[in-house]
């Protein structure tokens, strides 16, 4: 059989399996082991269970729990309330600010969290009441938040960026700080639309008002002094200087990324201790307990993405589909566009793990060929996957706003969502005009390539 005709075979079983409604870890897994019995040697389904842990066996990989207990400890704990009520106090005066504070708590809680579910449930849970309380349409205060938790997998420590880095062979700390510069721009883009709505809602609510209508709340005038202001920091410095310590030592050359997480998580939970009392073993449980369940089910999808791609290989189907693409001798810039609607049209079905790990030995060869830069690529490919987050039908960010405020219509979510969707393809398009916004950083902290 062709690897042709194999390829397709093996992509529409694929399909079918995982339309089945299975999970995608056995789907995966099934999938492969299957194309191992019917097409490999015998003696290849021996080494299946050898194959899936020398695959997960990394050292790389070894940093992902650790950042998720990081994330747990921080994320279920009352941290993400208290930064996002620091912020939006000393925000409180500028127009849109409740807006901004949203999305730089956002930010900032992806940058501790590296979790884009956590950062929608924690700044979400405080903000979008808020938001809604002050008159914010409930559209836009579930749009703010959807698009700003999608930073979790594009700002350092990202779990999205560690899988790339093992799959593209790419250096962590490197694509690391290639997310800076593009989180920088989508939380300038995203702060700047919240100014620009904010601003047009309220004179909506002000000429109601004005002729003779109900007084909405967002012409509430709410102060705070600035006593008030300092009162709020101590609970939230203390994680702030966590950050920064992190990224001092990973970046710094102090620390590899598994020990960097190591002691971040460490830091962590011994910071929630101090500053909420969280310490008996009660407390603790429902951390530990969240991390072995998403690091057990991250670990699955890898280990079973690994072994799919691998069964790939053994029977050519992502060398012939790479080489195919190659024959196509489309344009640079024409194959970029190609592979980014490929990972786009998948967004609307699968998480980004499994984007990552199941395209890459087919995308990858080609656009080395084509003189990409995969450091750059892979800050390009998360910015689209961050699209998949808030788009049905998967939408994981989507639902999790549903979750946390299910008096708000899905269809005003999907709808709060569209317009931080189309500053997510700007981004896109500035990074490919300014490919320095990526590699600058690294570059000048680690070096040119």
């Amino acid at each position: 059989m062709s690897p042709l005709v194999l390829g397709t075979l093996y992509g529409v079983v694929t399909l079918v399996v995982m339309c089945s409604g299975m999970p995608i870890a056995f789907a995966l897994g099934v999938v492969a082991t299957s194309f191992m019995y019917f097409f490999m040697p015998a003696s290849s389904l021996d080494t299946v269970t050898q194959n899936v842990y020398e695959e997960i066996a990394s050292i790389t990989l070894l940093s992902i729990p650790l950042f998720i207990l990081k994330g747990a400890a921080i994320g279920k704990s009352p941290a993400g309330k208290d930064l996002y009520s620091a912020i939006h106090a000393w925000l409180n005066r500028v127009p849109g600010g409740l807006g901004i504070a949203n999305v730089f708590a956002c930010a900032l809680f992806a940058a501790m969290a590296g979790s884009s579910p956590a950062t929608c449930s924690a700044i979400g849970s405080a903000g979008i009441p808020e938001m809604r309380r002050r008159g914010y349409s409930p559209g836009f205060a579930a749009g703010i938040i959807a698009a700003g938790g999608t930073l979790g997998i594009l700002l350092p420590p990202s779990i999205t960026m560690i899988l790339y880095a093992v799959a593209a062979e790419q250096s962590l700390g490197r694509l690391f700080l290639a997310g800076i510069g593009p989180g920088v721009l989508l939380v300038t883009l995203f702060a700047g639309y919240a100014v620009y709505r904010a601003r047009k809602e309220y004179r909506i609510a002000y000429d109601i008002y004005q002729n003779g209508g109900a007084k909405s709340s967002y012409l509430d005038d709410e102060r705070f002094s600035f006593a008030q202001k300092v009162e709020m920091l101590p609970r939230v410095l203390p994680f702030l200087v966590l950050l920064i310590g992190v990224m001092i030592a990973l970046y710094g050359g102090l620390a590899t990324p598994s020990e960097t997480a190591g002691l971040g998580a460490l830091l962590a939970i011994v910071l929630i201790a101090i500053v909420y009392g969280i310490w008996k073993p009660k407390d603790l449980v429902p951390f530990l307990s969240s991390t072995v369940k998403e690091s057990g089910m991250l670990l699955l999808i890898i280990g079973m993405s690994l072994l799919y791609s691998y069964v790939m290989s053994y029977l050519h189907i992502s060398q012939s589909a790479a080489q195919w693409v190659v024959d196509l001798h489309l344009s640079k810039w024409l194959l970029l566009a190609v592979i980014l609607m490929l990972v786009m049209a998948l967004g609307f079905f699968l998480p980004p793990v499994s984007i990552i790990l199941m395209t890459a030995p087919i995308i990858l060869p080609p656009l080395r060929e084509a003189g990409f830069d995969l450091i750059w690529f892979g800050v390009v490919m998360t910015v689209v996957m961050e699209m998949g987050l808030i788009h049905p039908p998967v939408g994981l960010n989507i639902f999790v706003i549903k979750n946390i405020a299910p008096d708000i219509p899905l269809g005003d979510v999907v709808k709060g969502t569209l317009p931080f969707l189309a500053l997510m393809f700007v981004a896109i398009l500035l990074l490919c005009v300014f490919p320095g916004i990526a590699t600058a950083l690294p570059d000048m902290l680690m070096g040119a390539k």
